[in-house]
């Protein structure tokens, strides 16, 4: 097991710049989770830690010794590719076996090889298909083998590339319960990445969020998830995605919907009359109440149903407030036109600063603004 420590690692191609100074830290036998749309530098900053791109700026370093100058077959990392990388025309055994039959990683005999492929198989439920070939399997069962051949060998480091990206929704979610009984048996250094939040907050012990090659926050799924660090972070998890609605700070509060809505000042705000901001209300969070109700340390405001959709379990509303629509997740319909009064805790309403075009926002009050983000800091728990 080892730490991760990247700074200030940059990497181009031509014109774009596809990591921009990124400074990080991964604890020794965390599981740690970058998320982050296409086009973020996800896979570079793997690419990167392996040693298979050069890059212009920066140093990676594993267990405190710096991976300048050093060929990937020295660095003592295993990655698992989001196009799994399944030799055909070898069996299952075979494929899990390549690691340790390469004696740039090491000596193994044979015996040591069967113990553990066996013990790997074992874990991942191919014990009954290691005679199979790849074409012979499903995409669940190849991605066990992938991920396989990932486990087999001791290594520092474990790098995974949206490892889940091309499975259904049923094996992603039986595969990300997999994976993280994996990272808790295993007790290995992870780097995971996705473009997916709910692997992200279901796995990581740890989330960095990248925009454009640039760190945004990094966090537990926890704080990501009630501190994030602006409308992007908040856009990024959930679905639906967090409502956003323009406010402004008129006689000591906070008005949006064309007045439908308003609140005290949070705290820590310091904001002249007339100040732009924007409210963020995530839609699981909003509740249906009695007409006329109110609770102590929850907002409420009226609203009418203009579309109701039933989701499954789930009944996605779309209601008009004021000048506003804002999304609502609910366990029950109701008719469209239908009056409705919506509650959400104070501590549930995230304030931001007002969007200037197509820029994100960031934060504003309590917890906003923390910008330390160096490896350093990430290493001894000051999250971002």
């Amino acid at each position: 097991m080892a730490t991760l420590t990247i700074q200030g690692l940059t990497k181009r191609y031509g014109a774009k710049i596809a990591v921009d100074g990124l400074d990080l830290a991964v604890r020794d036998g965390e599981f740690f989770v970058i998320l982050g749309p296409s086009g973020a530098g996800k896979t570079t900053t793997l690419k990167s830690v392996a040693g298979l791109i050069d890059t212009d700026t920066g140093e990676v370093s594993i267990a405190g010794r710096s991976m300048t100058g050093v060929e990937p077959y020295h660095r003592n990392v295993a990655m698992a590719f989001e196009s799994y990388a399944l030799y055909p025309q070898k069996t299952v055994y075979e494929n899990l076996a390549s690691p340790l039959r390469s004696g740039r990683t090491g000596t193994y005999s044979r015996a040591q090889q069967q113990e553990r492929i066996e013990a790997v198989a074992g874990t991942l439920g191919l014990a009954g298909l290691l005679e199979r070939f790849p074409r012979e399997m499903s995409n669940g069962q190849r991605q066990r083998v992938a991920l396989g051949r990932v486990m087999v060998r001791p290594a520092d480091v474990y790098l995974l590339d949206e490892p889940l990206s091309h499975l259904d929704a049923k094996l992603r979610a039986q595969m990300r319960v997999e994976l993280k009984q994996l990272g808790a048996v295993q007790s290995t250094t992870s780097l995971y990445v996705t473009h997916d939040y709910q692997e992200a907050l279901a796995l990581g012990d740890r989330i960095a969020v990248l925009r454009a090659g640039r760190l945004v926050q990094i966090g537990t799924p926890l704080m990501v998830w009630t501190r994030p660090a602006d409308t992007f972070v908040a856009k990024s998890l959930g679905q639906p995605e967090i409502n956003l609605l323009r406010a402004e700070v008129a006689d000591g509060q906070l008005r949006a919907a064309a007045g439908t809505i308003t609140l005290p000042v949070p705290p820590g705000l310091d904001l002249p009359a007339g100040g732009r901001l924007q409210l963020g209300l995530r839609p699981g969070d909003l509740r249906l109440a009695p007409t006329g109700s109110t609770v102590d340390g929850t907002l409420s405001f009226d609203g009418a149903v203009r579309l109701s959709e039933r989701l499954g379990r789930a009944v996605e509303l779309t209601v008009d407030v004021g000048d506003e629509l804002i999304i609502v997740l609910n366990e029950h319909g109701v008719g469209e036109g239908e009056r409705v009064r919506l509650q959400i805790p104070l501590d549930q309403v995230h304030v931001f600063a007002a969007a200037d075009g197509d820029d994100e926002a960031p934060r504003l009050g309590s917890g906003a603004g923390r910008t330390n983000s160096s490896p350093e800091a990430a290493l001894l728990g000051e999250d971002r």
